[in-house]
């Protein structure tokens, strides 16, 4: 069976058993609470962090730098704010580790460093712009090119 099939088979009825556990311990409505509670926080998290995710990588683009890591973070930002909208306490918990900095920054750079998303290609550059008397620019660069699959590189 593919991997995706069982987990939103296994998923769900780990998510009912532990709701239903949660409402015979604390009450249906206070279940519900909390459901709704974890979900709104969810969404104000999501915003803000959101946004001061998009702020570090506009500086990053802005110093000519790739955001490989909040780019990264931007996709576990929208895993996270779909799980924390899906009713349940276990897709809330995995949510909040993507949603909440400490936990989604530490995280996003073990899974660059350690190539889990397949054949990544990271390129530091440093770029100067120089304009000389007759008003053309002139670039000067440096690069340097890392492969995360350990895979040659196309020369062209």
């Amino acid at each position: 069976m593919p991997v995706a099939l069982i987990i939103f088979i296994i998923v769900p009825i780990i998510e009912m058993a532990i709701l239903i556990e949660v409402g015979s311990q604390i009450g249906a409505l206070p279940t519900i609470g909390l459901v709704v509670l974890t979900a709104t926080l969810g969404i104000w998290l999501l915003r803000l962090e959101g946004l001061a995710t998009f702020n570090r990588l506009q500086g990053r683009l802005a110093r000519g730098e790739i955001p490989e890591t909040e780019l990264l973070e931007g996709i576990m930002l929208l895993i996270g704010g779909a799980l924390l909208l899906t009713p349940g306490f276990v897709t809330d918990a995995i949510g909040f580790c993507c949603l909440l900095p400490g936990l989604r920054r530490p995280i996003a750079g073990w899974m660059i460093s350690r190539g889990i998303l397949g054949a990544i290609t990271v390129i530091n550059r440093r770029t100067r712009y120089h304009e000389d008397a007759d008003g053309r620019t002139t670039i000067d660069g440096e690069y340097s090119e890392r492969r995360t699959d350990d895979q040659d590189l196309p020369r062209h």
